[in-house]
Order: structure tokens, then sequence, then C-alpha cells
């Protein structure tokens, strides 16, 4: 049987009840003692009903919630620690020392409104949100709370647009420094990541003679490992870097063997033997010289995958070629596979049979016989 009690130099109300036979202390958080105890009989009811209880729920804070989110991320080496560092920082701003159990459904869409007031896409409140959510998933494991709230999500116009045709694509590979012009080929052929994933791509995980190139587990953003085939123009790019590390290395030393080498120019892709890291300025320098301002190297990714399903190449492929692990990037991208819609005309042609559409196409054939051959200049 469970009891009220108060303690020295606290005005409010304390209980203790049982669970598993072992005795639970906990304040009530309140000076009232009707209040305390409905407390109470919640306690003892959630107990006599199977139901889980959480002891001092009530003092788990936002502060709380974050720093187990973030040691989550550091913990699993999670690639993208800095947005989410970035997107506690904004809740932080609004939820700073709220109890957990303050934040509530109507709380969280203060916050919404209040973002979108500062002016920020629905896509970062989303984020933002997504982080909230996952602190709440992560107390839950924990066992620190019994529930979470609920937490909307923004509609987001995620068309993303920004594709190279062949022109544009060409007129950006001449206009690109050397050093960048096999990344772009590698980046528009694959549509790998070309900071985290073509950047840091060393000779180890290249095998010329197999025409291969694969990334490790660990080392892309879903963590997933990678294994591609190359074409014979990638590998024909691929050939070239390695050349130009053998005469850097071998200007300086002769004898130098392979191994030394792969030790002294370990990135498939650089410049001058060094890694390329920010290339932002020779970007920009060759998007505005090719006409295509504002273009982002996030576009061969787009691109890739829209030529490979033109190609004909099954959509699953085309996923583990570029590395996305759900479908929804044909969606966010609005890649449709032209070979679909030739086949949806297909059918439509077929089911119209000789309906009210395949009459009229008939009589304006008809016509046209009727009329002769036609002068278009006339």
């Amino acid at each position: 049987m469970g009891m009220l009690y108060k303690q020295k130099g606290s005005q409010n109300w304390w209980i203790k009840y049982y669970r598993n036979g072992r005795p639970i202390r906990e304040s009530t958080g309140t000076n009232k003692e009707t209040e305390a105890r409905r407390k109470l009989r919640e306690k003892e009811g959630d107990i006599a009903a199977g139901r889980p209880v959480i002891p001092h729920a009530d003092r788990v804070r936002f502060e709380e919630l974050a720093a187990d989110f973030l040691n989550d991320y550091r913990v699993n080496g999670k690639r993208s620690l800095e947005r989410a560092e970035r997107s506690v920082k904004q809740l932080k701003g609004c939820f700073a020392e709220w109890k957990a159990l303050s934040i509530t459904t109507p709380a969280v869409r203060a916050y919404i409104a209040k973002r979108q007031e500062e002016g920020a896409e629905n896509g970062t409140i989303n984020r933002e949100l997504a982080a909230l959510k996952r602190m709440f998933s992560l107390a839950l494991q924990a066992e620190k709370l019994l529930r979470r709230p609920y937490i909307p999500k923004l509609a987001e116009d995620n068309v993303r647009t920004g594709f190279y045709g062949e022109v544009e694509f060409l007129a950006l590979y001449e206009a690109l420094p050397a050093y960048l012009k096999p990344v772009a080929v590698f980046a528009y052929t694959y549509g790998w990541r070309v900071k985290s994933e073509l950047l840091g791509l060393t000779w180890e995980r290249v095998d010329l003679a197999a025409g291969t190139v694969r990334l490790d587990p660990g080392t892309t953003k879903n963590r997933d490992g990678r294994t591609v085939i190359l074409t014979p123009d990638l590998r024909a790019v691929l050939l070239e870097q390695w050349k130009q590390a053998c005469a850097i290395v071998k200007k300086r030393n002769p004898e130098a063997t392979a191994r030394d080498i792969v030790e002294a120019v370990p990135w498939v892709f650089h410049r001058s033997g060094k890694q390329i890291r920010d290339f932002r300025g020779a970007w920009a320098t060759a998007c505005k010289k090719a006409g295509l301002t504002g273009r982002i190297p996030h576009d061969f990714r787009r691109t890739a995958v829209r030529n490979m399903v033109r190609a004909g190449i099954p959509e699953r492929v085309a996923m583990m070629i570029s590395g996305h692990k759900t479908r929804s990037v044909f969606d966010r991208y609005d890649i449709v596979s032209e070979a679909d819609l030739r086949q949806a005309a297909e059918r439509l042609a077929a089911a119209s049979g000789a309906g009210i559409v395949s009459g009229i196409g008939e009589e304006l054939a008809k016509a046209e016989a009727e009329r002769g051959p036609s002068n278009i200049a006339e």
C-alpha cells in the first residue's frame, strides 16, 4: 500500500509505492494533497495493470534528451553529426530547460510556427523535428519516458531539379580545371558523392586489371559497401590517373615500386599528387564560364540515376551503383523511365480499341488521305 509524506525542507508531497516488492519514493511536484494522492493512485493503477512505471520521468529535461541523441551519433560514427548538432542548437533555442513531459504536440506546433516566421524552409524544419522525434525514441528505449508526443511532418516541395544534359556536361567539362575533369566524368557516369566518396577514394579500392572500384562498408553515407564495374571510358580515365601518379613519384624516385607510388599518392583523384579538398572556387568559375551558374556537384548524382534508368538499367541495380538506399529517390528526383511511358501509351492504345479516340484517329487519317500530301511550307 502506498503512502504520502513530506520530506524535511520540501513543500511538495512525496509518494512511496511498491513495485516487485521494492519501495519507490519520488516527489509529486505539487504541494496539493489531492493532486499528490491522484498521482499515487495512477502509479498504483499502472502497477496493478502490469503497465511499466518509470520513476522520475518528470525530471527528464530537454538537455538530457539532446545529450543522449548526440551521443548516439558519436558512438555509432554517423557522418551527419554536424547537421544533428545544428538541429539541436535550433531546438534548444525554444526548449532549453523544458521538462520532456512538457514538450507536447501543441508545443511542437508552436515551434514549427516560430521557425516558419523566421524564414526556415519546411525541409530544414523537418530535419529538426526528426531530431526531436529521435530524442524521444531513445528516451523510450532507455526507459526514461513512457511515451512521446505526436510530432508532425511538414509537406516539402522535394522534387529535386538540376540535371546535366549531354551538351551542358560537355560545356562544364571543358571549363573545369584538369584535376577536376576525371572526378566529373566518374560522378556523371555513376552518381557517386563527390566530396565524401570520390575525393577520398584510394588506390587500394581500385582493381584496374579486374576493372572494379569498391567502397568499403562504413565509408559511405548509408554505411553500406559498394562495388561497380568500370565502363571502358572510366577504366581509361583511372588508368590515366595512375600514370600521372607514377610520373609524379618516379620523378623523385625512378626506382619507385607500385607500393611506393600508392603510399606517396594514395588518392585516385588528386591535384599534383595532393588530395583535393576545397574546390568551391574552381567549381564556381567553371560553372560561370559554361553558363551554368548556380549548379552544384550533387546534380551529377541526379543525372547519373536518370541516365541509368533511361538506358534501361533496372531501378534496383541503379540504386546499388549510385548508393541510394530507398526507392524514394526516383520520386524525389522526379525520374520516370521512358520505356515505362512508352509502354503506358501502347497499353492505352490497345485498350481504346475501336472506341471514341480510335474512331477520331481513323477519321483524321481518312481526311488527310483525301487531301493528299500537304506542303508544310505553304
